[in-house]
């Protein structure tokens, strides 16, 4: 089975981190200046790394030249595990 979905990346921005935006989304923050695919190799890295996956278990479908992306992950994990092994903590409104 497999996990699927879409997150922001802002590439060039001088560190790596993630976190959830305003409208719930999950963004990525790359070091790597979006040319010739390099932010692209660093968010699988980035994802490959901190779900302890090989590198072509992470696949990006569509965004390839896009800030918006769709990834699959091809793991038995669901959401919020993704989000407890980035270290991202989802808030639900309540209001």
């Amino acid at each position: 089975m497999a996990l699927i979905f879409e997150l922001k990346v802002t590439p060039n921005s001088g560190r790596q981190g993630w976190q959830i935006d305003k409208s719930g989304i999950l963004k990525c923050f790359l070091k790597s200046v979006p040319e010739n695919g390099k932010a692209n190799q660093e968010l699988i890295k980035l994802l490959a790394k901190a779900l302890r996956l090989p590198l072509n278990a992470i696949i990006i479908l569509t965004g390839d030249t896009n800030r918006k992306k769709r990834v699959k992950i091809e793991s038995d994990i669901n959401y919020q595990q993704l989000l407890d092994l980035l270290n991202i903590t989802h808030q639900i409104k309540l209001f």
